[in-house]
């Protein structure tokens, strides 16, 4: 029952893509497909159109089929819909100078991280190194001991 319900399950997303969205010409098709993949489902919004079984899902594949078919580019497709949806639509956000936090933050905080365990480790070698015994405590410790 368990690897039925598993099998059942896995083939949902199979059944977001319906066989009549699907174009004659298989390079048409090739083309669209690979652009469903990159669109973001704005209901779902963690599932590409090509995933999603939403009813937004299927009228953007069917809008993505039909500009391929007038003869739209890729780009041109892709920015038909961002200008309709916005930046969000993109599964993976273009560099432009508003996603610049996007895209730098996670270099700027390898880079904090880096800095920060090179400062801490320095200040733990200059610690340990720095905290020797003199001769008089050194002593001491020896009288403390053989009593």
């Amino acid at each position: 029952m368990v690897v039925f319900l598993a099998l059942l399950f896995a083939s949902l997303p199979a059944y977001a893509f319906n066989p009549n969205e699907v174009l004659s010409d298989p390079v048409l098709e090739a083309r669209a497909r690979g652009l469903t993949v990159q669109l973001r489902c704005m209901v779902c919004q963690n599932q590409s159109i090509d995933d999603s079984n939403a009813e937004l899902a299927r009228d953007l594949r069917v809008l993505v089929r039909e500009r391929l078919t007038q003869g739209d580019s890729d780009e041109a497709v892709i920015d038909y819909v961002v200008s309709r949806y916005g930046e969000f639509v993109l599964l993976k956000p273009r560099f432009a100078v508003r996603t610049l936090a996007l895209w730098g933050a996670p270099i700027v905080l390898i880079l904090i991280g880096a800095t920060a365990i090179f400062v801490f480790a320095r200040r733990r070698v200059v610690v340990s190194e720095g905290q020797t015994l003199t001769a008089d405590e050194e002593a001491r410790i020896r009288d403390l001991l053989e009593k």
